[in-house]
């Protein structure tokens, strides 16, 4: 009996090769810029055969690449996104020439500084920004104004603000510095500005946002600007199990 030929949804065999994560994906399909066997391709749930040739902004792509990780040390300024429509300077624009296509795992805002993974998966992206894995991300961040155990004990019990519910923020006193606080700050989401909106309502003014650790990747001593790999046998320890095979 012939064997049935491999599908993929379009959005999963995008990700796949790197490019984004599924959501992306589809809003790329929206936007016309996907093509399959030369035409433009407007139904999200199409499923790709082995014969098809996908292009993405003109450029063919192929479904699941190997996978590569990399971590960078983002510095402030710059935005995580592939194209900005302010035309500011993105995380993009400042990566090496030869490294391949990557996306990120999650975001850093503008004001952001510290560890960025980078990886050739989209899936993998995806996969590592979800609260359920229980990957922490922590950061270092200072602080203005008064800081005292009820404020932090407030974080500890999840806040709200603005009609957004952040759960538990862990924080503890690092150092001061001057009219400065440093905190060392470890949680599991990674809402949008989620560090600076719960300082901000506990009269804590975030000045500057370090991240320096995503579950078990470390900035360490990695330079601002600085990109590195992470292979083999180290990576396939960090990763989730059913990716550490795709390595």
């Amino acid at each position: 009996m012939a064997e049935k030929s491999k599908e993929e949804r379009i959005n999963k065999y995008i990700a796949a090769a790197g490019i984004c994560s599924r959501r992306d994906a589809e809003r790329l399909i929206g936007e016309g810029r996907v093509k399959v066997n030369g035409q433009v391709l407007t139904e999200l749930g199409y499923k790709v055969q082995a014969k098809d040739i996908v292009e993405v902004d003109g450029k063919k792509i192929k479904g699941e690449n190997k996978i590569r990780m990399f971590v960078y040390h983002k510095p402030a300024g710059l935005v995580t996104t592939n194209r900005d429509e302010k035309n500011r300077p993105t995380v993009f624009d400042k990566l090496p020439t030869d490294m391949p296509r990557v996306v990120t795992v999650g975001r850093l805002d503008m004001n952001t500084e510290g560890l960025l993974l980078l990886t050739t998966s989209g899936e993998l992206s995806r996969a590592l920004e979800l609260p359920s894995k229980g990957w922490v991300r922590q950061y270092r961040a200072r602080v203005h104004g008064q800081v005292t155990d009820d404020k932090l004990q407030k974080l500890a019990r999840g806040i709200k603000v603005n009609g957004i519910k952040y759960g538990a923020i862990h924080a503890e006193l690092d150092r001061a510095s001057g009219a400065n606080t440093w905190l060392i700050v470890k949680l599991t989401e990674g809402k949008n500005r989620e560090v600076r909106n719960a300082m901000e309502a506990i009269d804590l003014k975030v000045n500057r946002l370090i991240r320096v650790a995503y579950g078990p990747f470390q900035l360490g001593q990695l330079e601002r600007g600085e990109v590195r790999e992470i292979k083999g046998r180290s990576l396939r320890e960090m990763l989730p199990k059913e990716f550490a095979g795709k390595i």
